[in-house]
Formats: structure tokens, sequence, C-alpha cells
């Protein structure tokens, strides 16, 4: 990464979040960056879409979906019905236009970090298990036996994760994204065919 690109990653970063979305967002990162370089992924691409997966978090929630309309950024229902799913979408469209940075898939791994999606990149897995699994979280189910397994099967991590997710959600009676749900449906089929 250009050293004047990262400082003003880092600089935006220290000045857009609060502090535990800041700290949270080094976590992601690192701990993005020793995924990458476990699974033979470009470690620079880990450590950006790491450090800017959460940059529009802080964003008040009727700002996102003024910045989203006035950017022509599609959002769907649920998403405008619950603006905090829209801080993915927001954030790849920051990542472009304040960094310049084009690479689709760091974009696509800021954008369905939160959801996932079918199909997911090595990268999306990365960025989605980071998230999750980064040192400073400490309230999620089964964290220690995730950390290890991420280092030792990528696909049953990020199938375990959103199994736990979706009990999650509906435990708490929340609404379930529709990416969501599509997303651990594909990962539990190629999971049923896999061990047939």
């Amino acid at each position: 990464m250009d050293k004047s690109v990262q400082h003003k990653i880092y600089k935006y970063l220290r000045e857009e979040l609060d502090t535990d979305r800041y700290i949270h967002s080094m976590g992601v990162a690192y701990t993005a960056a020793s995924l990458a370089m476990t699974w033979d992924y470009p470690v620079e691409n880990a450590l950006i879409a790491g450090l800017l997966h959460d940059c529009a978090k802080n964003i008040p929630n009727d700002k996102k979906i003024l910045l989203c309309d006035k950017n022509h950024i599609p959002i769907t229902p649920m998403e405008r019905k619950n603006p905090f799913l829209i801080h993915g979408r927001l954030g790849a469209y920051i990542t472009e236009d304040k960094f310049d940075i084009h690479e689709r898939e760091i974009l696509d791994s800021i954008i369905y970090h939160t959801t996932g999606r079918p199909e997911m990149t090595l990268l999306d897995k990365i960025i989605y298990i980071s998230d999750y699994i980064e040192p400073n979280r400490h309230k999620a189910a089964n964290l220690a036996i995730y950390r290890k397994l991420a280092f030792q099967d990528l696909d049953e991590t990020l199938y375990r994760i959103m199994q736990d997710v979706l009990v999650y959600l509906q435990q708490g009676g929340g609404e379930i994204d529709d990416m969501t749900q599509q997303a651990y449906t594909y990962y539990d089929q190629q999971r049923r065919l896999q061990n047939g």
C-alpha cells in the first residue's frame, strides 16, 4: 500500500470512528492480514479491507440513508428500515471515493462483511471471519474455537459463524436480512454436498 494512502486511511479512521470502533478496525485489519498469510491471499488487500470495513459505521443512520440516496447507492427496503446495515455499502463507496481504491474484491468484501453472500471470495471470507474473531471481541459465541479453527478450516469457520449469527438473530427477535439467509442456505447446501 502506498504510504500516502496508508497515512490518509489511518488519519480518516482516527477522525471518523469512535475509539472502540477504531480499535476494532485495527483488530480486524491485523486478523485479516494473518488469515491472508495463512490462506495465501495478498496481505495488502486484506489489510486495506480490514481497515476500511467499518469506515462508515459511526455515520448517523439518517445521514447514511441521505448519503446513499445522494450518491445513487442502491439500498434494499430492509436496509432502509434498518439503516445500521447500510455501513458496508456506504463504506465501499467511501473506500472508492476518498482513497481511490477500485479493486472490486476489496469493495465487495466491505459491502458483504456483515451479511455474507453466496459464493463468497476468499477475501469476503477473511473479512467476514476477521470481523467476528478479532482480538477485541469478547461477547460472541464460541470465539476461542473459531479463533483456532479459522487458521485450520476457513469454510467450516465461516459456516459455523453464520449458523451462530442466525441463531442469535432468531433468539433476539431481530429481522434477518435476505442476504444473510441466502448466504447461510448456500453454505449449508455446500456443506451437505461435501459431507454427502
